[in-house]
């Protein structure tokens, strides 16, 4: 039996989450995508912890016009703006099983635009 998205993306996060991990020093950069809505948070791994996060539901993003990749967009460079005001300049990506394309790359882009490196 085939599996479905859900459980198809599950089992590639776990797989991922067996070598990513955050830390205090270079936090995991997380992306969680919905049908609607995209958000990032960076956490520490080591103390089970979100450092900053962002979403597309946030004020200054919801009041903005454009389609999802775009308010994605806003979403990274939102988060690298909060994440350098913290004092968080590199990080590690976790796209959490989702393909590295359309709006999960429009959002790592942008971070990097705002300063993050990964």
């Amino acid at each position: 039996m085939a599996l479905t998205k859900t459980k198809r993306r599950n089992r590639i996060k776990s797989r991922v989450k067996k070598v990513i991990s955050g830390t205090a020093e270079r936090p995991r950069l997380s992306v969680f995508r919905s049908n609607k809505q995209i958000y990032a948070q960076l956490v520490d791994d080591v103390n089970a912890t979100t450092l900053v996060a962002a979403g597309s539901t946030e004020k200054e993003i919801v009041s903005e016009e454009g389609n999802k990749s775009e308010k994605a967009a806003m979403v990274g460079k939102l988060i690298a703006k909060k994440a350098k005001d913290a004092g968080f300049e590199k990080v590690v990506f976790d796209r959490s099983g989702y393909l590295y394309h359309g709006r999960v790359k429009q959002l790592a882009d942008a971070a990097r635009e705002g300063g993050l490196k990964f």
